[in-house]
């Protein structure tokens, strides 16, 4: 242990050795080199002020004083100006932004989609199985919103029953033809910019009201751009209400048409958006075209890493709806087939096995697909198009109409007014909004911010910074080179001083 001591004195004495060696051959100069080179720097910087300070006057008060004063001149502009710099370098940290909203004109504006759904999820010929039906689509409905289902657990029993004597029942098919449907007895016109459309051009989706319709979902078609406002997509639908089966006890109580506009790009969502036209109504629906631009973070909440498995772009809808799919295929080992993502095979487990008993109060614990925030499961898209739109109603057919359209469709005035349902939708004017959030101080801002303030007060610029530096570094320097030659001097005169005293006492 000692030899290994002393090899590691031995070592730290070579390496000081060769520190004192280097600073003998660069000796700090004398005091009268030093007060000349400070001179000198005071005189030659570009930073402003300073000379006052080492000029000297014939008269020796009258000088004294003046540098007292230029030095608490130059001192308050310095402090000055690193309060102003600091102000504006915590300003740039807190990730300012404002927001522009401008408005621009088109010749031609893109289409939304419109997705329609009847209030009336199952038909008349759906009337065997219905009760069982009504029942799993529950279960499905709540485990897609997360909501307690222990009040409808002691019908389960009969669910199961069924599904034994039912081996090959699938929800999915049953609510895909016996739902909702578009054909020629249910569309009776569609008319889009004057050019006539038909149930072939709607595309089929399920939502939580069963079978839905999306008219132009595939945005690459001719006819998904506009070049006049005021016209639009008119459709004419007969909702059939004789065929209606959903129990009112349950709530269902209206009879009409539900849609969403919504971008081609996105799924549709009727949670909060949709619109409803009553039966015997002509809805007169006008829409504006908003886009959203949303800053990176730290900036804005957005993430334009972010993408879909399921969709096309990122939005928050879509990322909530896989974020729900995957959490359920991982609790139940399936998946609800309104939810986006490869159906398991074990229908039977979707509605008997999955714990659908899950409380908002533990949602909220697990911060499940959570929504807004960055560090959110979906924060906010980086651009986002919206739809707004403005509904107005009038009766439809009127009594003059109603004697034209019995005859031409062969319908009742009565039977009308009591199953048809006409919407119109189209551009209230053809420009678009867009609300553009944007970044209060960027990056080559703050460094003319930064530059103006140190100019402003101490005349100061990057060049000055570098002389400063260089003049700190110099005397930071010679002070080392000063501790290093003379403190292991001082040091072993004490030590010395100490062993003579030590004798002195023993003798």
């Amino acid at each position: 242990m000692k030899m290994v001591f002393s090899e590691f004195t031995s070592h730290e004495n070579a390496f000081w050795y060769k520190i004192q060696s280097y600073v003998r051959k660069h000796r700090a100069p004398s005091v009268e080199e030093r007060r000349k080179y400070n001179h000198d720097f005071a005189v030659s910087t570009s930073f402003h002020g300073l000379h006052n300070l080492v000029e000297r006057n014939t008269d020796e008060t009258s000088g004294q004083i003046r540098r007292v004063l230029w030095g608490v001149v130059v001192l308050t502009f310095v402090i000055a100006a690193f309060s102003q710099v600091c102000m504006r370098v915590v300003n740039y940290f807190s990730w300012p932004t404002t927001t522009s909203v401008t408005v621009q004109y088109a010749d031609t504006i893109e289409f939304p989609s419109v997705t329609f759904c009847n209030l009336n999820r199952y038909q008349t010929n759906a009337v065997n199985n219905l009760s069982i039906t009504f029942f799993m689509w529950n279960i499905v409905s709540t485990v897609l919103h997360f909501s307690n289902a222990g009040e409808i657990s002691h019908d389960l029993q009969e669910v199961i029953d069924f599904l034994h004597l039912n081996q090959n029942f699938s929800i999915k098919d049953f609510t895909k033809n016996y739902g909702f449907y578009i054909n020629n007895s249910t569309l009776l016109k569609c008319d889009f910019f004057g050019m006539p459309c038909y149930p072939e051009d709607f595309e089929h989706v399920f939502t939580e009201y069963g079978n839905c319709y999306t008219f132009n979902q595939n945005s690459s078609k001719s006819h998904a751009r506009v070049s006049t406002s005021g016209r639009g997509l008119s459709v004419l639908f007969d909702i059939k209400q004789a065929e209606f089966t959903d129990d009112p006890s349950l709530g269902y109580v209206d009879a009409g048409i539900t849609f969403v506009i919504h971008s081609p790009k996105i799924p549709p969502r009727f949670d909060g958006l949709g619109l409803q036209c009553p039966a015997g109504m002509h809805a007169h629906t006008l829409i504006r075209y908003f886009k959203t631009i949303t800053q990176e973070y730290p900036w804005g909440e957005c993430n334009p890493d972010l993408v879909l498995a399921y969709n096309e772009v990122y939005s928050t809808y879509g990322c909530l709806q896989e974020c729900k799919s995957a959490h359920i295929q991982d609790r139940c080992g399936c998946l609800p087939f309104l939810l986006p993502g490869n159906i398991k095979k074990k229908k039977f487990k979707v509605y008997t096995v999955c714990d659908v008993s899950v409380s908002a109060d533990e949602i909220e614990k697990k911060e499940l697909c959570s929504v807004g925030m960055y560090n959110s499961t979906c924060p906010v898209p980086c651009e986002e198009t919206d739809y707004p739109a403005t509904l107005s109603y009038s009766t439809f057919p009127s009594d003059k109409a109603a004697d034209y359209l019995s005859t031409k469709l062969n319908k009742s005035a009565s039977y009308m007014r009591n199953n048809l349902v006409y919407i119109d939708i189209k551009y209230q004017e053809l420009n678009y909004k867009i609300t553009k959030q944007q970044k209060a101080m960027t990056s080559n801002e703050l460094l003319s911010d930064v530059g103006g303030q140190m100019g402003l007060f101490c005349g100061a610029s990057v060049i000055t910074i570098i002389e400063v530096l260089e003049f700190l570094f110099t005397n930071f320097f010679w002070f080392c080179a000063f501790l290093i030659l003379k403190v292991p001097n001082i040091s072993k005169c004490t030590d010395n001083h100490s062993r003579y005293k030590q004798e002195g006492q023993q003798c």
